[in-house]
């Protein structure tokens, strides 16, 4: 299975998550340009985060535009597998792949902080498989406060749309373990076919033994497990 990363002007996390596919989890990877017209063959596509096209009007508003997102939205609506961390939840989110949007955090500042994690969705290929835990996952956003209309956020509920919520080091979802002010600590979300993915999280920054966390590294083995 090849997975394809796409590098955005203003990406970061791209060269992390090449490294952890690759090196780590020992993956086929092939590395995109914002302004390749093709996938070149990626079953999986991989939006990273950073600060695509400097997070100049809203984050991700630019980067929808790019070329190659043409061809994403055309491979998520064939049901070919997307996941979008940070900037690319943020990505998804403008181009309509997935619903709601992100905003400014409630304290109005940058969180670069260990924050913790429970899967909740028992169908998405990406959590269902996960044990009901907390996850010690990194996050690094400015715009990470998940927003949607009180219909759209029922609607994500019902159909179990919601990947992870923040929580605290005993899986307990408190108001204490939000730390953007994210809606029902909403921390992931997937689309109603559950082939495209978002989270604000970054799994791959949990993922080598170096770092003495690889609770992202559990996360990807999950699905990797699911979707082969």
């Amino acid at each position: 299975m090849k997975f394809g990363v796409i590098t955005f002007p203003g990406s970061n996390c791209d060269k992390d998550m090449v490294y952890v596919l690759r090196n780590i989890l020992g993956l086929e990877v092939e590395e995109l340009w914002h302004k390749d017209q093709d996938l070149k063959g990626s079953d999986a596509i991989i939006l990273p985060g950073g600060f695509s096209y400097g997070d100049y009007l809203r984050s991700g508003a630019i980067a929808k535009f790019s070329p190659i997102m043409t061809e994403v939205i055309a491979h998520a609506d064939k049901g070919g597998y997307v996941l979008g961390i940070c900037n690319g939840f943020q990505i998804l989110c403008e181009s309509g792949l997935l619903e709601g949007a992100l905003l400014h955090n409630n304290n109005q500042k940058f969180i670069c902080q260990n924050t913790f994690i429970k899967p909740v969705s028992k169908t998405a290929s990406l959590t269902k498989n996960l044990e009901d835990r907390a996850y010690k996952i990194p996050i690094a956003h400015g715009e990470g406060r998940f927003f949607a209309n009180p219909d759209t956020i029922k609607s994500l509920e019902d159909n179990d749309q919601i990947l992870f919520k923040y929580c605290n080091e005993k899986g307990e979802i408190t108001n204490e373990s939000n730390p953007n002010g994210s809606l029902n600590n909403i921390a992931g979300i997937s689309n109603l076919n559950k082939n495209v993915f978002g989270m604000m999280p970054h799994p791959e920054r949990a993922a080598d033994e170096e770092l003495s966390n690889t609770d992202g590294k559990t996360i990807f083995e999950q699905w990797l497990a699911s979707i082969k």
